[in-house]
């Protein structure tokens, strides 16, 4: 790995360490890297480390985005105002869009920019257990040998200490019943002290919809945390398209228009398309 990489990964963990608040916290968030590496990484000594290593840490710090310009579309800004408005309120909210229409994406910027924000991206193999351990990673702590008593203890008493910390829930539709229940439980441990936002595709309002219809254990309590009210995104427009193209290189129109209508209003494809015609362009 050349050196102009290294020094990229080495801002963004320098940026992510400010936001843990400790490089101790950093190396508990990070899996597979201890403070004592981070403290190599950040001292300019890199000698020993593995580019196996700066590998693992640029995927966890999600480097590769650095080379990509975020563009604040229609749903950048509005998900913004919905993650300050819940972080500074306590409020929980559920919001839904499509698939690539760049929630992961502005959920980890505000992440960046904020203090006290902690992103999960859920998995649909959690229980409780594993869904406190990955929370208390993200935030800074080492749940190692804790029982689920002790994470629940050491979750609330950390938020509850916290000025207005915010949890981002990514894909949350893919919570099993029982975290999806167990998620009342910390709603209740932490009303008015943090905010919760799940996100996640529709298949998350149709999920609480069908529970709601079976009378199924939790799903009334869960839809009254939400205000019963899902919050839904816009798909992405053609304009908010023209923008991300311009922003990163695409500026002749018809290779603007090759992406907007080959991206199916999806944002990830559209980054495909542009890298392609960029590296077209390129040879």
């Amino acid at each position: 790995m050349e050196n102009r990489e290294k020094q990229q990964i080495k801002e963004a963990l320098g940026r992510f360490i400010e936001v843990k608040g400790s490089q101790n916290k950093a190396g508990n968030a990070l899996k597979g890297i201890s403070a004592a590496t981070l403290s190599q990484i950040m001292n300019g000594n890199w000698e020993l480390i593995s580019d196996e290593m700066w590998r693992s840490l640029s995927a966890q710090l999600n480097v590769k985005n650095k080379n990509w310009n975020i563009v604040e579309t229609t749903n950048y800004k509005d998900l913004r105002a919905f993650f300050a408005d819940a972080q500074d309120n306590s409020l929980v909210m559920a919001i839904t869009g499509d698939a690539g229409c760049g929630k992961t994406v502005t959920a980890r910027q505000y992440q960046e920019d904020n203090s006290n924000v902690f992103m999960l991206c859920c998995n649909e193999f959690w229980n409780r257990k594993l869904f406190m351990q990955e929370l208390l990673r993200e935030m800074g702590k080492n749940p190692a040998g804790d029982t689920v008593g002790d994470m629940m203890a050491d979750i609330v008493s950390t938020l509850k200490r916290l000025d207005c910390p915010l949890i981002i829930m990514d894909e949350a539709d893919k919570l099993s019943d029982q975290v999806f229940y167990f998620f009342i439980t910390l709603y209740n441990q932490l009303e008015d002290h943090c905010g919760i936002i799940l996100m996640a595709t529709d298949y998350l309002e149709k999920k609480v919809a069908k529970g709601l219809r079976l009378n199924k254990k939790g799903y009334k309590e869960i839809f009254s945390r939400f205000g019963r009210r899902f919050i839904h995104l816009d798909p992405t427009s053609d304009e908010d398209i023209i923008e991300v193209c311009i922003a990163n290189g695409i500026t002749e129109k018809d290779d603007i228009k090759e992406v907007v209508d080959e991206s199916d209003a999806d944002l990830r494809r559209v980054r495909r398309k542009v890298f392609a015609i960029n590296a077209k362009k390129a040879r």
